[in-house]
């Protein structure tokens, strides 16, 4: 069994963001992590002992350390968590200090996820984020010097005004830093966010041959300095890999507590809503989790499981495969696009990479 953790606040909201989130405002903390606990109470006893936990939001960082102690030890009376073999936690760099950060391993925290997107102040003005480079770099030095086990760094390309060149250095800076783990993101306009609606609106322009330039620049840049390119958007040094996210890419259980999770157990899959004043007052004045059920039936299924396999490199089975999919097979692989492993699993290469998103769509149809 694996666990998330919803935390929603944010100081600022980033206008390319499109998971649930919103600053504090006049939320009652207390009574926040009251509710993710009512939470915990109800969803957590009975289940397997707990393999990795994931806080993300939002910034989970911006959590008082009374609140996050209280939180992360009250999770323990409900669950077996004894076990975990990974305990990761979202940062934004301009959100802690020292004495945070050791709080953060006294509680048993493993890795580390920072926020950092850019280099570029500019870039980062852009993107609505509250740190700076060099804060940036402070934030690193000072998670190594209380000993965190690994350190991820999250990037984004692709950017508005971003070239392969400015890409390059980002990408330079960030092997200094020599982390553990890096995430590359290509920006994608999402709906319900600021960027979405400029996007539309023609002030934003997307650029596919960038993003391919792009995206090859740093699978050899990381590669090449040693990272494993494990999954389409992530690289890890040695033993690094998220434990976490590659549960979710290989379809094992999960469950999600706060405002906007989502669990999935067996073929059910629920999700809390996405409004924090109602799930506070549900949990705490009704006892009641307040969520939507769905059952993931054989179709539904089988499209998660190729969609999230074939962005990792350990590949599709073929037992996910019908007999009309061969020929399309065949031709990725005669094309170099893909690959058969020797356990016989498809992996994708070269330009078949790139193109992951389409090749499951025809695999789905």
């Amino acid at each position: 069994m694996h666990l998330y953790i919803h935390i929603p606040f944010c100081h600022r909201i980033c206008p390319y963001c499109s998971f649930y989130k919103h600053t504090p405002g006049k939320t009652d903390m207390k009574r926040f992590i009251d509710a993710l606990l009512k939470e915990a109470s109800l969803r957590l006893p009975g289940c397997p002992p707990v393999t990795t936990i994931y806080f993300g939001g939002g910034t989970p960082s911006m959590l008082s350390s009374t609140h996050l102690s209280r939180l992360v030890e009250g999770l323990g009376a409900y669950a077996d968590i004894s076990s975990v073999e990974e305990f990761s936690f979202e940062a934004n760099p301009a959100t802690f200090t020292a004495k945070k950060a050791e709080l953060w391993r006294q509680l048993g925290i493993t890795r580390i996820s920072l926020g950092i997107q850019s280099w570029d102040a500019s870039f980062l003005s852009m993107l609505g984020r509250t740190h700076t480079p060099e804060q940036a770099r402070e934030s690193i030095l000072l998670l190594r010097q209380v000993g965190m086990p690994q350190v991820n760094i999250d990037l984004m390309f692709s950017l508005p005004g971003q070239t392969v060149a400015s890409w390059k250095e980002t990408l330079e800076t960030t092997l200094e830093q020599n982390p553990d783990h890096i995430s590359t993101y290509n920006l994608t306009y999402e709906e319900d966010t600021d960027f979405y609606r400029r996007h539309a609106a023609g002030l934003m322009e997307s650029d596919e041959d960038r993003d391919a330039a792009m995206f090859e620049l740093a699978h050899g840049m990381l590669t090449g300095a040693g990272y494993r390119h494990y999954e389409t958007s992530n690289y890890a040094q040695g033993g690094a890999l998220s434990l976490h996210n590659l549960a979710y890419w290989q379809g094992e259980d999960y469950i999600g507590i706060g405002p906007g999770a989502y669990s999935t157990v067996g073929r059910t899959r629920s999700f809390n809503t996405g409004n924090t004043t109602d799930y506070i007052s549900a949990l705490l004045e009704h006892s009641r989790i307040p969520e939507q059920r769905e059952r993931l039936d054989d179709a539904a299924y089988r499209t998660e499981r190729i969609g999230l396999l074939l962005r990792t490199d350990t590949g599709l089975p073929d037992s996910w495969l019908r007999m009309e999919d061969s020929p399309l097979v065949a031709e990725l692989i005669r094309e170099h696009m893909a690959a058969r492993q020797d356990n016989g699993n498809i992996v994708l290469t070269g330009r078949g990479r790139l193109l992951v998103d389409e090749i499951a769509v025809e695999l789905i149809d």
